[in-house]
């Protein structure tokens, strides 16, 4: 079995959470991981799906428990609902209960990341809200803690929590990105790491 880590970006949204998908990935991938970034079937009813921008992700395949499988890792992202994980989401998630039974994920590293569109719209409730699905997996949550100098400098997104994007903004910033890429490498080396050891 090879020790190079399998990582999945895992995300629901169509706005910036996109974009830290994306430099999660990044951060992955110069960290040596094997990565899929994939995106959680949409649930909203059909009025409400007129209004969304698709073409941000019409080219991001839909998550499968296939996917969920293949991974030894995982990042997974949603814009916060009220200081919750989105609803799309959470009805994937709800999907994985075969995978609870056969210890599938048990033991392996998960990371989160939000985005939400004021300062304090919940970023961090957010992260701990999907976080209460890796504690009933059996899952090894991984923070980005302290680990990199721009998360003491940054006044838009990101914390110990995980990666985050203050959603006002169209883009995300220089900050924003570094932080996500931080996490992106750190998961794939906790992720590598534990692999490595079970082999």
């Amino acid at each position: 079995m090879s020790c190079k880590p399998n990582i999945l970006v895992l995300f629901y949204g169509y706005g910036s959470i996109v974009e830290l998908a994306k430099e999660i990935g990044k951060g992955a991938e110069e960290a040596g991981a094997e990565i899929k970034i994939r995106r959680v079937k949409e649930t909203l009813p059909a009025e409400f799906q007129s209004r969304l921008p698709f073409d941000k992700v019409k080219d991001i395949p839909e998550v499968t428990l296939d996917d969920m499988r293949w991974a030894d890792g995982f990042a997974i992202g949603s814009p916060t609902r009220y200081g919750n994980m989105a609803g799309g989401l959470k009805t994937f998630l709800d999907t994985t209960a075969i995978l609870w039974r056969d210890n599938v994920l048990y033991g392996k590293p998960v990371t989160f990341f939000t985005e939400a569109s004021t300062v304090h719209g919940g970023h961090e409730t957010t992260i701990l809200t999907m976080s209460t699905y890796a504690y009933h997996f059996g899952m090894i949550i991984v923070p980005i803690g302290y680990g990199i100098p721009e998360l003491f400098q940054t006044t838009t997104g990101g914390g110990p929590y995980g990666a985050t994007h203050l959603g006002s903004k169209e883009e995300l910033d220089e900050m924003e990105k570094k932080i996500a890429r931080f996490q992106g490498k750190r998961i794939a080396e906790i992720t590598k790491l534990i692999k490595c050891c079970n082999k």
